[in-house]
């Protein structure tokens, strides 16, 4: 197998992280792992839930030198292709039920309530509304058709038109916003208090936390499900997870926290190199915000500005913090379709593979790979967080169609 050269941009080496500890109060009440369960409970009763796959890439692991590489596979998440259906839509529902809740002056009302259409002339009335990349717009929009209600989604002037569509197909109105994905996130902010609309955002910032966790609760469904897949009660010694705002890295950091305790794995925080706002944060010990200039390919990770509700858990329980060019995403993702990890093919959107890349890009660094501990009897854990969400887009870039990867009807 022929890896791609990937080189790590930046690395820091979080000082502050409290390692071989049982997961700290203050992170518990950031999120409360009683929140994580009753999202777990929730979306396990959706139609067509199912755990997504969890894939072993044994000859990835033998090449790289390591005991083994684990990998979650995101791609076949309720048709979405991608974890942020989790987080978005199980947002809208929580939404609707407390609007509902205060509305009647019902206590009694529940989230089955929503998820039945028990009220559909009340929601009816009701508007969501945030800003995206792509893939939590998506989720929201889906959410919203699912429950009932009304939904505007705001897209930056880099989204691509298949993205647009893509929401569009589950009867949102698109918005579009000049600038990049934080001026999409203020105007949403602006025009949703303007018109009394219910922003559900992925990102938290001063004054805006409570939905913010749901969505970072419903985001465990995935880390949960993974652990329990893993065999023979593994524990992974290291999870290489994407950046972004910070909002999934935190909600995974917690949920391993809550599983392992003291035995919490070595977690390392992957961004872009154009929009590190993470690893700026975690060099300065508060956070930063980023202008983005260029956009990475990556989109669902080209994020400027910290959510401060994932940056209070990072920067407990994150040690490391990487950065990586765009170069290795299209190779890698060819290297999934390819089926080359682990002889099962994947299909792995330009987001998903930044785990992927820091690990290689780790094992190429020897001192890094000394200072992060990697060595052959590391268990990594990496999450494959969309699929391709733009299917034009992937196979532009992998010069693959979908179906050619993984046919129709070849996965459940």
């Amino acid at each position: 197998m022929n890896l791609p050269d990937v080189s790590i941009g930046l690395a820091h080496h979080n000082r502050a992280a409290l390692v071989g500890q049982s997961c700290p109060d203050k992170v518990r009440q950031v999120l409360e792992p009683d929140r994580c369960i009753d999202a777990r409970e929730t979306i396990s009763q959706w139609a067509d839930y199912e755990p997504t796959a969890l894939h072993r890439f044994d000859d990835l692991a033998a090449k790289l030198e390591l005991d083994s590489v684990y990998y979650k596979d995101e791609s076949t998440r309720f048709g979405l292709g991608s974890f942020k259906a989790l987080g978005g839509a199980y947002a809208v529902q929580r939404v609707l039920h407390q609007a509902l809740k205060t509305q009647l002056g019902d206590a009694a009302i529940s989230l089955d309530d929503i998820n039945q259409q028990r009220y559909p002339d009340l929601v009816d009335n009701m508007t969501v509304v945030t800003a995206t990349d792509g893939n939590h717009g998506r989720s929201v929009a889906w959410g919203a058709q699912r429950f009932g209600c009304q939904c505007v989604i705001y897209m930056h002037e880099n989204v691509s038109p298949a993205r647009q569509q893509a929401v569009e197909a589950y009867g949102a109105r698109v918005e579009r916003v000049a600038g990049n994905y934080d001026d999409s996130v203020h105007q949403a902010d602006h025009d949703a208090h303007q018109n009394a609309w219910q922003i559900v955002s992925d990102t938290s910032y001063p004054g805006y936390m409570e939905i913010p966790c749901d969505v970072m609760a419903g985001y465990t469904v995935m880390t949960t499900e993974a652990m329990d897949q893993l065999p023979n009660n593994l524990i992974p010694t290291h999870v290489f997870i994407q950046g972004g705002c910070g909002g999934l890295a935190g909600a995974v950091c917690a949920d391993l926290w809550f599983r392992y305790g003291a035995d919490m794995p070595h977690l390392v925080v992957v961004e872009p190199q154009p929009a590190a706002c993470l690893y700026q944060s975690a060099l300065a010990g508060n956070p930063q915000v980023v202008h983005i200039v260029d956009e990475s390919l990556m989109a669902g990770l080209s994020c400027g500005e910290v959510s401060l509700l994932g940056w209070d858990i990072l920067k407990a329980g994150a040690r490391h913090f990487l950065t990586i060019s765009d170069a290795p995403v299209v190779p890698l993702m060819q290297l999934m379709a390819s089926g080359a990890g682990g002889k099962t093919p994947v299909v792995a959107g330009e987001s998903a593979i930044a785990g992927l890349a820091g690990l290689i890009g780790t094992v190429n660094n020897p001192q890094l790979a000394r200072e992060i501990g990697l060595d052959t009897k590391s268990r990594i854990l990496l999450f494959g967080t969309e699929g391709a969400t733009d299917p034009a887009l992937y196979r532009e870039l992998t010069g693959t169609r979908v179906e050619e990867v993984i046919p129709p009807g070849s996965q459940s």
